[in-house]
C-alpha cells in the first residue's frame, strides 16, 4: 500500500474535524482513484437538470489540475451554479489520493477531499470527503464511491443546523475502444449519514453514459464522458444531462 506523506495525512485529519441539506449539482461527476504523476489537465464540466423545485438548474465549471506525486492529484475549479432565479459563484479545491497500486488488492482504493468556498454572499462553505473504489474484470470497469458532505459557515436560510450527509456515486464502464466506451452511471444522496431521509426525500438517478480518450501525441489527449440520468424519487430531477471534457498535457 502506498504511504501518504505526513503533511497530507494532517490535511485529511483536519478536514475530518469539520465532518443545509445537500443537493447534487447537475455537473457532478464520478470520481476514480487512479492518479498519474506529472499529469496536467484543463477540465470543463457542464450539467443541466429539470425540474428542480418547479424550475431548472444548471451548473458549469473550469478547472486546472496537476499530478503532484504518484499518490496525489490536486485541482482548482471556478464554478457557476443556477437554480431557478438563484445564482452562485464558487471556488473548489479538489484533492484525490491513490492509496493502492492498480491490481495490488481485490479493490483499488483512493480517497477524495473537496473544499468548496463561496464567491458570492448567502452561500455556505462545503466539505466533501470519502473513499473511492474501483475493480476491473477484463474490459469491464466498476467504480463505487461514498462521500460525506457537510456545509458550514453561512447560516442556512431556514435556520436549520447543518448536518453531515451521505452521497454516493457508481459507474459501470465497458472499455470497448479507447476512443469510445459505453456504460452506466448513478448518483444519489440519502440524507443525514446516520439517519437517512424517507425514500421519497432522497435523491437517486441513473442512466446511460459514454466515455472516451482521443490521443493527440506528445502526452496530449482529450478525455470525455457524458451521461443522461433519470430520477427515481420525487426529490430527484426527472432528468439530468451532464458532461465533462479534459485536455491532458
Amino acid at each position: 500500500m502506498k504511504k501518504i506523506p505526513g503533511y497530507l495525512l494532517k490535511i485529511l485529519i483536519l478536514c475530518g474535524m469539520f465532518t443545509r441539506p445537500v443537493f447534487a449539482s447537475p455537473a457532478d461527476y464520478v470520481l476514480t482513484p487512479v492518479v498519474e504523476q506529472g499529469e496536467r489537465e484543463i477540465d470543463v464540466k457542464y450539467g443541466t437538470a429539470s425540474p428542480v423545485a418547479g424550475s431548472s438548474a444548471q451548473a458549469s465549471s473550469v478547472g486546472v489540475g496537476y499530478g503532484v506525486s504518484e499518490s496525489w492529484f490536486t485541482e482548482i475549479y471556478l464554478k457557476q451554479e443556477r437554480n431557478g432565479t438563484q445564482n452562485a459563484s464558487l471556488a473548489e479545491w479538489e484533492n484525490k489520493f491513490q492509496l493502492t497500486e492498480p491490481g495490488q488488492y481485490p479493490l483499488d482504493l483512493g480517497m477524495v477531499v473537496e473544499l468548496e468556498a463561496p464567491l458570492t454572499s448567502h452561500v455556505p462553505w462545503e466539505l466533501a470527503m470519502g473513499p473511492l473504489l474501483q475493480k476491473e474484470f477484463g474490459k469491464l470497469q466498476l467504480n463505487g464511491n461514498l462521500l460525506f458532505v457537510r456545509s458550514f459557515g453561512q447560516k442556512d436560510e431556514g435556520g436549520l443546523p447543518y448536518v453531515t450527509n451521505l452521497a454516493y456515486q457508481w459507474q459501470v464502464k465497458y472499455r470497448w475502444q479507447t476512443a469510445f466506451e459505453l456504460g452506466l452511471q448513478g448518483l444519489g444522496e440519502a440524507g443525514e449519514w446516520n439517519h437517512w431521509s424517507a425514500h421519497g426525500a432522497q435523491e437517486h438517478s441513473m442512466g446511460p453514459a459514454i466515455f472516451g480518450k482521443l490521443a493527440l501525441g506528445n502526452r496530449q489527449a482529450i478525455r470525455y464522458n457524458a451521461a443522461l440520468l433519470f430520477g427515481s424519487t420525487p426529490a430527484t430531477p426527472n432528468h439530468t444531462f451532464r458532461m465533462q471534457v479534459e485536455y491532458e498535457f
